[in-house]
């Protein structure tokens, strides 16, 4: 069987999984400016994650120097009522590329999420703080991330995120932006706190790894990374920047966790620490409302 390879000395053979979400669409978006990659976006149809024969058939005739996990079951709630599913894709296929990644020699970029902590912190969550899912997604998330550390003692780097938003998909920014534009009034949580993440600031970032010295090595220690934005809100004050960035007049009232009932418990602090990939990478990380406002101009650009 023919294997499809492109060696180092000509150019780094990247594979994004998840293609078709929220990560996977901002890093195309972006690829423009590292031509010193060769990306492949693989979609469900050519690499199904639910589908462990898919997974192996498509290593068997694909091999790459860089893999970059974008795809997850993210769908907190469902997830609660769907275990097997969030299971396979967030934890079974994430073993899957990670002895994929090791039988090729390639290295892992793997997202994982804030949902793997409990949410009872009172100080951003670094690295090694103890680990503690409240349900079925950040478990199966969690799952994958322990599968990686024990596959691949080398050469993967996991990153934590939180509250990613994009001018792609369903996320929380657009669900604003189209429930202000169709109600005079919105009730929205105000004691989940967090950072949100900027799909393209996190592609940015990911690249910026790729290409850095220090994912380079050899061999270097796997490692958790923590990103999001810079600074620090609750769901209230992203909704409230959402409408007067967007000029959008929706009154917003702030409610309390337990007057929104949802399957899934979310964390009530979820703030990530961020010094470690900052110092490792040396990169610079925007202000959450500096991107927002960013977004926020990138979808107006897509209407017109």
């Amino acid at each position: 069987m023919n294997t499809a390879k492109i060696t180092m000395s000509e150019q780094t053979a990247i594979l994004v999984t998840g293609s078709t979400g929220q990560l996977g669409q901002s890093l195309k978006a972006i690829i423009d400016n590292y031509p010193q990659f060769h990306f492949v976006f693989a979609n469900r149809s050519q690499l199904d994650l639910n589908q462990p024969d898919s997974i192996t058939r498509y290593f068997e005739q694909h091999q790459f120097d860089v893999i970059i996990n974008c795809a997850a079951h993210t769908a907190v709630d469902k997830a609660e009522s769907e275990p097997e599913l969030a299971n396979q894709i967030n934890h079974l296929a994430v073993k899957q590329l990670a002895e994929c990644a090791k039988q090729h020699n390639a290295k892992l970029i793997h997202i994982s999420t804030d949902y793997v902590f409990d949410g009872k912190s009172y100080r951003p969550y670094r690295e090694d703080d103890t680990v503690a899912p409240q349900g079925v997604y950040g478990q199966t998330k969690l799952d994958g991330e322990l599968s990686v550390q024990k596959i691949l003692k080398n050469n993967a780097v996991i990153i934590r995120t939180s509250w990613v938003y994009s001018e792609y998909g369903n996320n929380f920014v657009k669900t604003m932006l189209k429930l202000g534009e169709e109600r005079e009034s919105l009730n929205v949580i105000f004691d989940q706190v967090g950072t949100p993440t900027y799909a393209k600031d996190l592609a940015i970032a990911i690249m910026e790894i790729t290409g850095s010295t220090e994912f380079n090595k050899n061999d270097f220690d796997t490692q958790i990374m923590h990103f999001s934005n810079e600074g620090v809100c609750s769901w209230y004050d992203f909704s409230k920047a959402i409408f007067e960035l967007s000029t959008i007049s929706c009154d917003v009232s702030a409610i309390e966790t337990k007057d929104y009932p949802t399957p899934a418990k979310r964390p009530h602090y979820s703030v990530l620490n961020k010094a470690k990939i900052k110092q490792t990478y040396r990169l610079t990380i925007p202000y959450w409302k500096d991107s927002l406002k960013q977004c926020l101009s990138a979808l107006q650009d897509f209407e017109k």
